[in-house]
């Protein structure tokens, strides 16, 4: 296991990937806890569904949480698969301000401030992804040192 700084953030996406290659990954960077952001966590890809990956995650030693509120709402997923990032960003900033998505991102800088987190969502790359935004507010409001990782493809 790598030596991690304390104030580190780590994203990660699953896209594309297999769910032991994926809880190597951040075995192998030192994730203690998993904070899943989807708005819907399911999925067709064996293993990344909730109860799987909260299963698979504490086998691995690793602590699965599931923070809704911080998920992409339905029309910002839709903008982003239409390709209108700028909309997406939009609605997903306005989303970031509420009640619910702020009581969620506490919780979420309190769980990072006490172990080596990392935020989950789908897309492999966190650009697409409402992870940036979260982890860029995190980092605002918590002064982490952020670092999006990926899954090595397997060949």
């Amino acid at each position: 296991m790598a030596q991690v700084a304390s104030n580190t953030l780590f994203t990660i996406g699953y896209e594309g990937v297999i769910v032991d290659d994926f809880l190597e990954t951040l075995r192998k960077v030192g994730v203690q806890t998993l904070i899943d952001i989807r708005d819907v966590p399911v999925s067709r890809r064996p293993g990344f569904s909730k109860s799987a990956l909260a299963q698979r995650s504490g086998d691995a030693g690793i602590i699965y949480t599931h923070l809704r509120a911080l998920g992409d709402p339905k029309e910002g997923r839709e903008a982003a698969r239409a390709g209108r990032y700028e909309t997406f960003r939009t609605i997903f900033t306005a989303h970031l301000g509420t009640q619910g998505a702020q009581a969620a991102l506490n919780e979420a800088i309190e769980i990072a401030n006490d172990t080596v987190a990392c935020l989950l969502c789908y897309e492999r790359d966190h650009r697409f992804c409402h992870r940036a935004l979260v982890a860029a507010e995190m980092n605002r409001l918590g002064g982490f040192s952020l670092k999006h990782i990926g899954v090595p493809q397997r060949k």
